[in-house]
């Protein structure tokens, strides 16, 4: 401790009031210069040496019709080293989770993290100009400036995360509460004589206005058997992605209903029911705890207005009293 005393007072001295928080800056940009380099070291895609070998592809105009663009190229894709896990397993779930939160573009991972970097970098700096301004007025402790300095980047580091979890979270409430009703579609559908595969596809299209986020993965459900997907594999995919018990129970209902050759209606009809049963439960277990919620409420805004009502007439008789000096 006497050694950073000693640091500290010779960087006052030397450089002012802000020659701790220089030199802490100083150190971090060292640190970052020296690890970039590393970090964005990024191995070679076997694919990419094949392409290269093959030389330029030739394409071939029709006539009348205008060559196609490839993808649109991503300006982070340089970076994907230094803003993607390099673990197969911490990609995966970091992809899992974009996709729960309804960010299905190939690289919501890279723009999650360099949302992360720029909103830590650009809250830091906001931090250390407000610290600087505010020095300038007034004399600040070392604790004052590392805190007005450091908790601005935090914020701005763990912003993008939290929107993200608001956002699943959000788009899970919706799920949950739009399920019932599209089984109820679904099991018309299949009992009017349609097959699944095209009640899916009318559920996605009639749900689209109440509940996008689960027209989405009916849609996404439609066209991955359209390309030539499993069914069981797409229903599995759909469960995995949603991450939802009840819409995993559903999947689990139809590869079985498909595997032992059941009526697909007969399995439908049962688990709407049940699904209806299971939200008015919820309704019923959010209405039970209401007053237990209230119970503060009743207390701060009730409780006191009812004891001045009953007890200031008499407070202010007794009070009365004792100062005409009665008895």
């Amino acid at each position: 401790m006497q050694i950073l005393t000693d640091m500290n007072a010779t960087l006052v001295a030397k450089f002012g009031p802000l020659g701790p928080l220089l030199a802490v800056g100083l150190l971090g940009l060292i640190l970052i210069v020296a690890t970039l380099p590393t970090m964005l070291k990024r191995r070679v895609n076997p694919f990419d040496k094949l392409k290269a070998l093959r030389g330029p592809a030739t394409e071939v105009k029709l006539p009348g019709q205008a060559l196609r663009r490839g993808d649109k190229v991503d300006k982070l894709e340089k970076f994907s080293a230094f803003l993607e896990p390099q673990d197969a397993e911490a990609m995966s779930a970091s992809r899992l989770k974009m996709l729960r939160a309804g960010y299905t573009a190939k690289n919501a991972v890279r723009m999650f993290h360099f949302s992360q970097f720029a909103l830590g970098i650009g809250f830091l700096i906001c931090g250390v100009i407000y610290t600087i301004i505010k020095s300038h007025n007034q004399e600040l402790t070392t604790q004052f400036k590392i805190l007005s300095t450091v908790i601005p980047g935090a914020i701005g580091y763990y912003l993008p995360q939290y929107w993200v979890q608001r956002r699943l979270q959000k788009r899970k409430e919706e799920i949950v509460s739009g399920f019932p009703d599209a089984l109820d579609m679904m099991l018309v559908c299949v009992e009017a004589g349609q097959s699944l595969d095209q009640s899916i596809n009318r559920v996605a299209r009639e749900s689209r206005a109440g509940y996008p986020a689960l027209a989405d993965e009916f849609e996404m459900v439609s066209h991955e058997v359209k390309a030539g997907k499993e069914r069981v594999q797409v229903l599995k995919d759909m469960s995995e992605r949603v991450g939802i018990t009840d819409v995993s129970s559903f999947v689990t209902t139809l590869v079985q209903s498909a595997t032992y050759g059941t009526s697909i209606a007969e399995a439908l009809r049962v688990y709407s029911a049940e699904m209806r049963d299971k939200r008015v439960m919820r309704a019923e277990e959010k209405a039970n705890t209401l007053p237990t919620k209230l119970t503060l409420g009743t207390m701060m805004f009730t409780v006191p207005p009812l004891m001045i009502i009953l007890i200031g007439p008499s407070v202010h008789g007794i009070a009365k009293t004792l100062s005409m000096g009665g008895p």
